[in-house]
């Protein structure tokens, strides 16, 4: 693949809500998996668990507990001031049921060497207080699942699957992990449903690049 290919593979990508009621092949996702877990992650520690589910049930189960969540939050009266875009999100983040698949994505806690150093000494030692600060703006694990998820898109494009890559159902993060017998050290931080696409939407225009990078000769 030369540099206009891989180009095209990343403009290409979309992220797909609604998808064909095909089965998605296991070994497809699990090859997409492999190439995903070369994604560069803090000290390689490598600590992601992904959990795939082809099981339509457990997937509805995990959209219901989204859903009510969603359902709770758009109760509220402080809901009513964000608008009928906010709502109409609210009402549909269960959207995820007719996935033919899902791909939840876990971590354990990352602590580095200044970390360690920082629950030793960070009551004492202002320095080290105040470096522990900036660092806790950057989550380690965080970042290197973010890698290894950017990856899995791109694989699953390229294998010619769907997929969107979701945060929201976070708020259903305990449910969820019980669902999904998430083991105990580590936390759900992703879900992303994954078919065979039935729809293509039309890409969405990008800044220039010139207005987001900044050049230091």
């Amino acid at each position: 693949m030369d540099t206009g290919e891989l180009a095209d593979l990343i403009k290409s990508r979309r992220s797909i809500r609604r998808w064909l009621d095909k089965p998605v092949e296991e070994e497809k996702l699990l090859g997409a998996i492999e190439l995903a877990t070369w994604a560069p992650n803090g000290g390689n520690q490598q600590n992601w668990l992904f959990t795939i589910v082809l099981d339509r049930a457990v997937i509805a189960s995990i959209a219901d507990a989204v859903q009510a969540r969603s359902d709770y939050v758009a109760s509220l009266p402080e809901a009513a001031r964000l608008g009928e875009n906010a709502a109409a999100m609210l009402k549909r983040a269960g959207f995820f049921r007719g996935a033919p698949a899902l791909i939840a994505v876990a971590s354990s806690r990352y602590r580095s060497p200044l970390d360690e150093i920082a629950a030793a000494r960070g009551e004492i030692d202002a320095k080290i207080r105040q470096m522990s600060t900036w660092r806790s703006v950057v989550d380690t694990r965080i970042q290197s699942v973010s890698s290894a998820i950017a990856y899995l898109l791109l694989v699953l494009h390229q294998a010619g699957l769907g997929a969107v890559w979701m945060t929201g159902p976070m708020e259903a993060k305990g449910e969820i992990e019980k669902i999904l017998h998430i083991p105990t050290g580590m936390d759900l931080v992703a879900c992303v449903p994954v078919g065979y696409p039935a729809e293509s939407p039309d890409p969405r225009p990008r800044k220039p690049v010139r207005d987001v990078t900044r050049v230091i000769r």
